[in-house]
């Protein structure tokens, strides 16, 4: 039997000429998709939708539910979030419960009251909770579907951002979001060959990064813990800003935060969405989150399937749009893979010009019906990277090149057997583009330490045509006009890249060595063989066919892999054209033996001021025979520390060993500088 209140709903819909049957079937339509998109989602799979797309059907299902009535279970307006495929499945103590939402700043006044409240960034990644008991911590769930999560706990060395020990003995539960920058994100997607392994957004490389089996990739790919809330502790703390700085003061990375009140928010929200805009966040968010500052009243709110009424309200953007017309599509090579740039008529969107968008591969420009001619409906989304979202007016077809830009060879279309996406590829396995991980190694601050080329620049100068061999890159200064008119380089920013390059010409043999991204060949195996005969003598053994083999730290695994380099014609060409355009500093053989470190063990950390950096910390302790490790064990002589009196966890760890705390001022007293 119907109630009385759904017989006046289902009378409301008829009414409006359509049947009730004809909305079921749309949200369970809309429940499907947007679960199928979810599930692609959380667990680090290829993306099936925008965040834009995601949240008008969220919304346009929202009101569909709540006009009809008629709510399935598997809603994702009732659900916290969607469980991972992989792991081993626990229960959470306490619900992850999601956040209402609201794209009102008045609906954040409402809700906030008189009270005193603290604004937050709502980070774009996977929510992790974690639980310390005596001191350590015991467990790592990810969030799941809020109730039940995977258990991570053996990746408690790979993530940054929170301690393994703290001095507090109780039980303790912190939730917080697991995230990877923008400039990790770039670096990493730009570098895998695969077009099926590559990642939609640092989102989706955070969670696909959490599901790797092996502790090591994790590290490697840098995700960082932010803790954005103390769930849980013994102790009474009821403010929530006090446990922020508790969290802080115990080591964890915590979120950005600031408090504020009803009537504030405006001004403070514009301020923060400016740092997003002027791209002064290298963190990926999504919106803002505001919270009671009373932790008592905020937990005695009601709950419902989906969040807890109290809890905590979510921010996210409006999402403008413009349109524009298409000038050209340019293709861009980056390792295997050539990817379509919508160039359009500049327009005017939050704040910036823009004139290009990322097309993504094949598969979307037919889904998007990109023709040659056509007007793009274009947004920037989180108000940061341009993306199109529709077209109109479109006549005739695109083109693709039978060509790569980069190198001339012949392209080729695949599609992949997993997700059934179009994608061009190059077929020329020496194309410089497939080799961009060696330029970035190059040019890195244990190379050539060259600032200024990041991995998306040199892609870009590859295309360009500047840039094919190592050697090229002390010629840039021959497109120094062309390098001045692309977007994002002006004339100061081109002039300090010409003058970093300039300035690389001078080098040092290890960091010569390791620039020339020799297989197994690292700094360590670079300065054992220059220690043994210095710069001269390491051409030699190449040229003469001597090897490495004998020189203590090397042995016959490293020395074949050298003497296999060197016999390839294009990495010897590639040496000789670079020795033509560098220096070598000239060092002695064995410098490093009795120097003033010799057989001291230290470790660096925080701050420094002395030197220009931690890593030319580094290079004068290892020059005078020391060396630096990570981290404190029983094995470390000193601990350099600026703020001798820090509670962070390698001080702690010295104070336990008994190892004794310098600061840099002192180091240079007993160490020389």
């Amino acid at each position: 039997m119907r109630s009385g209140s759904a017989d006046r709903r289902e009378d409301a819909i008829y009414m409006e000429g359509k049947k009730i049957e004809d909305y079921k079937t749309r949200c369970a339509e809309l429940v499907k998709r947007l679960n199928d998109a979810s599930d692609a989602y959380y667990n680090g799979r290829e993306e099936l939708m925008s965040n834009y797309e995601w949240d008008a059907m969220f919304d346009e299902l929202s009101m569909l539910e709540a006009q009809t009535g008629y709510i399935l279970p598997d809603s994702p307006t009732q659900n916290t979030g969607y469980e991972e495929n992989n792991g081993e499945k626990e229960l959470h103590e306490f619900p992850a419960l999601s956040l209402a939402k609201t794209k009102q700043v008045s609906e954040l006044q409402k809700w906030a009251q008189d009270r005193p409240i603290w604004l937050s960034w709502k980070l774009d990644g996977l929510t992790l909770v974690l639980t310390y008991d005596n001191g350590r911590l015991s467990r790592i769930l990810t969030r799941g579907n809020g109730t039940i999560g995977t258990n991570i706990t053996y990746l408690k060395n790979s993530i940054q951002g929170f301690p393994l020990t703290i001095r507090y003995q109780g039980h303790l539960v912190v939730r917080g979001e697991a995230t990877i920058s923008y400039t990790d994100f770039e670096l990493i997607n730009d570098t895998i060959e695969d077009d099926d392994e590559k990642y939609a957004n640092p989102r989706n490389l955070a969670s696909g990064t959490l599901s790797l089996d092996d502790p090591e990739k994790v590290k490697e790919r840098h995700v960082h813990f932010n803790a954005f809330t103390l769930v849980y502790l013994e102790d009474e703390i009821n403010s929530w800003g006090e446990r922020m700085d508790f969290l802080e003061k115990e080591g964890f990375t915590v979120v950005d935060r600031e408090q504020a009140t009803a009537a504030a928010l405006p001004a403070a929200i514009e301020r923060w969405t400016e740092k997003v805009e002027k791209r002064q966040m290298d963190i990926p968010v999504d919106g803002l989150v505001i919270c009671y500052d009373d932790t008592e009243y905020a937990a005695s709110g009601n709950v419902t399937g989906h969040h807890a009424a109290r809890a905590g309200y979510a921010f996210k953007w409006q999402d403008v749009s413009a349109r524009s017309k298409l000038d050209h599509i340019e293709w861009s090579c980056a390792a295997s893979t050539i990817s379509p740039v919508a160039v359009f008529e500049p327009v005017q969107l939050e704040g910036t010009t823009v004139s290009r968008a990322s097309l993504c591969n094949i598969s979307e420009m037919k889904r998007l019906g990109i023709g040659d001619q056509c007007v793009l409906e274009v947004i920037k989304a989180n108000k940061i990277i341009p993306k199109c979202i529709a077209v109109t007016e479109s006549t005739g077809s695109f083109q693709i090149p039978d060509q790569c830009p980069v190198c001339g060879a012949k392209t080729q279309i695949r599609i992949s057997p997993r997700s059934n996406t179009e994608t061009l590829h190059c077929t020329n396995p020496d194309c410089s583009a497939k080799h961009v991980k060696k330029f970035t190694r190059f040019v890195s601050k244990s190379g050539m330490d060259i600032d200024g080329l990041s991995i998306q620049t040199i892609l870009r100068f590859m295309n360009e045509g500047f840039l094919k061999e190592f050697a090229d890159i002390y010629h840039l200064n021959e497109y120094v006009g062309r390098i001045r008119e692309m977007e994002g380089f002006g004339e100061k920013s081109c002039d300090n890249l010409l003058r970093a390059i300039e300035k690389s010409r001078q080098v040092h043999p290890v960091n010569f060595i390791y620039a020339l991204c020799i297989p197994m060949i690292g700094i360590d195996a670079g300065k054992k063989m220059i220690a043994e005969n210095g710069f001269d003598g390491f051409l030699e053994r190449m040229e003469t066919g001597q090897g490495f083999e004998e020189i203590p730290g090397i042995g016959p695994e490293k020395s074949r892999s050298v003497m296999e380099w060197y016999a390839g014609d294009r990495n010897k060409s590639s040496l000789k054209a670079l020795l033509k355009e560098v220096t070598i500093k000239k060092v002695e053989g064995s410098a490093a033996a009795g120097g003033k470190c010799e057989g001291f063990t230290f470790v660096i950390t925080g701050e420094v001021h002395h030197y220009k950096n931690r890593d030319e910390f580094k290079a004068y302790v290892e020059a005078a025979g020391g060396k630096v490790t990570g981290s404190v064990t029983s094995k470390t002589n000193f601990l350099v520390n600026n703020d001798a009196h820090s509670t962070s966890s390698k001080n702690r760890k010295a104070a336990e060993l008994g190892i004794p705390v310098i600061t840099e001022d002192e180091f240079v007293e007993r160490f020389g500088a």
